[in-house]
């Protein structure tokens, strides 16, 4: 009998093990960042706090460094993965992370060539090795099948994972993704952006981001400190270049459902991104009114009711 209650307390104990315990110290990098870095990371922290949800901060060690992962949502419930835009890092998802995570278990991976709390320690050289990266991370993560969600650069990434994992993915939300549909269109806002390429740093960001927002004033002043904060950090912004849009045979491959949202204002997107996207096997294209490309932002209530009502 004695063995028999040993095997069962040892079932129960490993059953109330924290599946992530082991990824949750913070490694040296963030506890004992440089002056900079710090700086960084407060600001990271202070748009944290926007959350409205609880949630955990995982480290996960891969090949290339550390991957900082955010999570929150009931512990059983249907995985989402979000994968933030160039730069914007995971803290982006602040006026949409309680609307999702109220019934969804969602996982938001920075991505550790840009700022954000992943740390890279071995160089990324190719398109192949980021998506082998996101791969190690999903792995570490023990996450079967899910939902994926890309703003922007992450939307291009997410059509690229989901080409190579088809049998993983349920379904795959994309809001104005670059260069994945059509390549982005000449613009108005587009020129200012280059000219002032040859402005101060801050002349650059307030045009960018009246580029990119229908609303720059609704965008929390938390967020805009760290996004300013993280312009001005080293940057490995590579394989731009290699952001092509997809083929009809690759889009129409897809075989999950889709969903793409671009707003009516975005300087990335015109409206036939969203005709292509309403010809795939199960896609579904729409334009967000009163909205820029930071559509998540700039019409969150929308934007949120829209996701929820495809993820059921």
């Amino acid at each position: 009998m004695r063995p028999f209650l040993l095997l069962t307390f040892f079932v129960l104990l490993t059953g109330c093990a924290d599946q992530y315990g082991k990824y949750k110290k913070p490694p040296e990098y963030i506890t004992q960042a440089s002056a900079s870095n710090a700086a960084y990371f407060e600001a990271y922290d202070a748009t944290l706090k926007l959350w409205n949800v609880s949630f955990e901060e995982l480290y996960i060690p891969t090949t290339n460094g550390i991957a900082h992962v955010i999570v929150s949502g009931p512990k059983n419930a249907e995985a989402v993965v979000l994968l933030h835009g160039m730069n914007a890092s995971s803290t982006m998802w602040y006026p949409n992370i309680e609307a999702l995570a109220k019934n969804h278990r969602v996982f938001a991976i920075d991505f550790i060539l840009e700022p954000g709390k992943s740390y890279l320690s071995n160089d990324i050289e190719s398109v192949e090795k980021v998506t082998a990266w996101y791969k190690e991370v999903l792995f570490a993560l023990e996450l079967d099948s899910f939902h994926l969600i890309g703003a922007s650069r992450g939307g291009w990434l997410a059509v690229t994972l989901a080409l190579q994992d088809q049998e993983k993915i349920k379904s795959l939300i994309l809001l104005s993704p670059a260069q994945t549909f059509t390549w982005i269109k000449p613009s108005t806002d587009l020129l200012k952006n280059i000219v002032t390429l040859f402005s101060s740093k801050e002349k650059q960001i307030e045009q960018s981001l009246k580029s990119m927002s229908s609303n720059v004033a609704k965008i929390n002043d938390a967020y805009l400190k760290q996004y300013k904060l993280g312009t001005e950090m080293d940057s490995e912004n590579k394989f731009v270049t290699s952001m092509q849009p997809f083929s009809n045979s690759e889009l129409k491959s897809l075989q999950m459902p889709v969903l793409v949202l671009i707003g009516d204002d975005d300087m990335i997107n015109e409206r036939r991104t969203v005709a292509i996207a309403n010809t795939l096997p199960k896609g579904k294209g729409e334009v967000i009114q009163n909205a820029g490309h930071f559509l998540s932002i700039d019409q969150a209530e929308t934007v949120n009711e829209k996701m929820l009502d495809f993820l059921k």
